[in-house]
C-alpha cells in the first residue's frame, strides 16, 4: 500500500474520533453514564493513536545517516506497538475501573435521549472512518482471507484503524444497550457492566494489534510471491550456478533489506563478475521496487554448505 493510502484512512479516522470523544464527554457529562464515559476515553485514545501513527509515519521517512545507517522505516513498527499499548492501558484499563466502579456502586442515569442521539452520530462517523480504513485494506489483500492479509501485512498503519475502528462500532453498539437496560429496566448497574465489556473488547483489540505489530519489530520476511520474483530474477542469469542463500527483510511498509548467496560461473575475471553484479542489482530493482539494499555475495556452494554446517554447530 503506498504511503498516502495509509495516511488517508488515519485522517479519516482522526477527523472522525475528534469530534466523536468531545460529543461523547459532553453527553457523559450530561447524563452520568458510565458506558458513555467510557466510549468517550475510547474516541479520546483512539484519536491520540491516530496522532500517534501520523508521527510514525513522518518519523519513518526520513533517510538513513551513520547511526542508523539502514534508515528509520522501522520506526513506524514502534510507534504502531506503543498505540497497541495505549489502547491496553488507558482505554481498556479505564473503561474497566469505570464499570466496575459503577457496578459496585450503580447509580440512576437521566434521560437517555441524548446518549442515543450521540451513540447514532458516533456510529455513522465511525462507520464512515470504518469503510474507508476497509477499502484500503481490500486493495492490497487480493485474494488472501482477511486472517491471512493481517497476518501478512507489512503496513500496521491501516490494519491498526481498521482494528480500532471495528473494536468502536462494536463498543458503541454495547454501550447502547446497557445504557437502554439501565434505564428502560430499571437495571442501573447494567451501564457499568457495559464499560466493562467494552474495558474487555478494547483489550482484545490491543492484544491482537499488539501480537501482529510484535513480529514486525522482530522481523518479518518479504511475502513469499516477492522472494520468489527474486529467485526467478538471479536463477535465470546465465553468469549464476546456484542460490546458496537468500535473505529478506523488512525495514519498513515499502523498504526491503536483501543479502544473497550466489555462486558464479568459475571463469569469470573479477570485472566481469561486478558487471554481472551490478546487472543483477539493477534487474531486481526494476521488477521488485520494494528491494532498497541489496548485498550480494559470491561464495562457491561447497564453501557456503561448510560454513552454514560450522554454524549449526555452534549453535
Amino acid at each position: 500500500m503506498a504511503a498516502h493510502g495509509s495516511k488517508k484512512v488515519i485522517y479519516a479516522a482522526l477527523a472522525g474520533n475528534t469530534l466523536i470523544a468531545i460529543t461523547k464527554f459532553g453527553a457523559a457529562f450530561y447524563t452520568g453514564s458510565s458506558a458513555m464515559l467510557s466510549e468517550g476515553i475510547h474516541s479520546l485514545v483512539d484519536t491520540g493513536n491516530q496522532g500517534l501513527l501520523l508521527y510514525g509515519i513522518r518519523r519513518s521517512g526520513r533517510p538513513a545517516d551513520k547511526k542508523h545507517p539502514f534508515g528509520y522505516g522501522a520506526e513506524l513498527y514502534f510507534w504502531a506497538f506503543v498505540v497497541a499499548l495505549l489502547i491496553f492501558a488507558v482505554g481498556s484499563g479505564l473503561s474497566l475501573y469505570e464499570g466496575i466502579h459503577k457496578v459496585l456502586h450503580p447509580e440512576p442515569i437521566g434521560n437517555p435521549l441524548i446518549n442515543f442521539i450521540v451513540l447514532g452520530l458516533a456510529f455513522c462517523f465511525e462507520g464512515w472512518a470504518w469503510y474507508v480504513a476497509l477499502q484500503e485494506f481490500r486493495n492490497t489483500k487480493g485474494q488472501r482471507s482477511y486472517f491471512r492479509a493481517v497476518a501478512e501485512s507489512k503496513d500496521p498503519t491501516v490494519f491498526t484503524v481498521l482494528f480500532e475502528d471495528s473494536a468502536a462500532m462494536l463498543g458503541l453498539i454495547v454501550a447502547a444497550v446497557g445504557i437502554g437496560i439501565a434505564y428502560f429496566a430499571q437495571i442501573p448497574w447494567m451501564d457499568g457492566a457495559a464499560s466493562i465489556v467494552i474495558g474487555v473488547i478494547l483489550g482484545v483489540t490491543a492484544f491482537l494489534l499488539a501480537f501482529e505489530t510484535k513480529s514486525l519489530l522482530i522481523g518479518e520476511a518479504a511475502a513469499n510471491e516477492t522472494e520468489v520474483e527474486i529467485t526467478k530474477i538471479v536463477a535465470t542469469h546465465p553468469a549464476v550456478t546456484t542460490i546458496n542463500e537468500l535473505r529478506t527483510l523488512h525495514r519498513g511498509p515499502h523498504e526491503i533489506l536483501l543479502a544473497i548467496s550466489l555462486d558464479f560461473r568459475n571463469d569469470m575475471i573479477v570485472g566481469q563478475l561486478e558487471n554481472v553484479i551490478a546487472d543483477l542489482e539493477q534487474h531486481i530493482r526494476e521488477r521488485v521496487p520494494q528491494v532498497h539494499r541489496i548485498y550480494i555475495e559470491a561464495q562457491s556452494h561447497k564453501d557456503h554448505l561448510e560454513v552454514e554446517q560450522k554454524l549449526d554447530g555452534d549453535v
